[in-house]
């Protein structure tokens, strides 16, 4: 099944300066957010495939309107993560299917390769509720300097019946890392860790 989507947000975020130091290039991160009908709502589902195919879906758009944001070709994408928050009608389940792993793999064919899991979060909430979308390095989940989040907001969602979906792509890591840990030049991209 398509997502009914009545709501397509796209915000980026661009760090210049961070105490008081200039960030040279700045960092940038994106949140593509759908408001989506949840077709499960109001009911006990046994069966999610519809919800997972949903995910599917939206994993690919999220991701390329991420990366179009940036500015980036798929390959300069550097963290990605996933969030959804579903309405007082639905059950945290179905959140949990929308983020099913069939979203992954058009999000890592937007971002070109991702090798480590897609960091994700998921609540139940109403009106504006706000999560907090992780973001961990694409390639490989130990590089200290990506473990991050962005926020995912919507004034009026989800609506009782619906799902915020959101998924961020970043072309950076955090302003002025320097926490240690595996580089991000250091990455051997074999495991999806290290």
């Amino acid at each position: 099944m398509t997502a009914n989507i009545r709501k397509l947000i796209v915000q980026v975020d661009e760090t210049r300066i961070e105490m008081g130091r200039p960030v040279d290039p700045p960092t940038r991160r994106a949140v593509a957010i759908a408001v989506i009908a949840n077709p499960c709502a109001g009911k006990y589902v046994e069966n999610l495939d519809e919800l997972i195919g949903i995910g599917e879906e939206l994993g690919g758009l999220l991701g390329e309107k991420c990366v179009r944001a940036l500015g980036i070709a798929p390959a300069e994408a550097q963290s990605y993560g996933k969030a959804a928050i579903v309405g007082e009608a639905g059950e945290l389940e179905h959140a949990a299917a929308i983020l099913h792993p069939k979203l992954g793999a058009p999000l890592r064919k937007a971002v070109e390769k991702g090798a480590a899991l897609v960091p994700s979060a998921k609540k139940i909430g109403t009106l504006g509720t706000a999560i907090d979308v992780p973001l961990g390095h694409k390639d490989a989940a130990f590089v200290r300097s990506h473990f991050d989040a962005i926020e995912a907001r919507v004034a009026d969602a989800p609506r009782a019946n619906e799902i915020v979906v959101a998924v961020a792509v970043t072309a950076s890591g955090r302003p002025l890392p320097r926490v240690g840990g595996l580089q991000a030049s250091e990455i051997k991209g074999e495991d999806g860790l290290r």
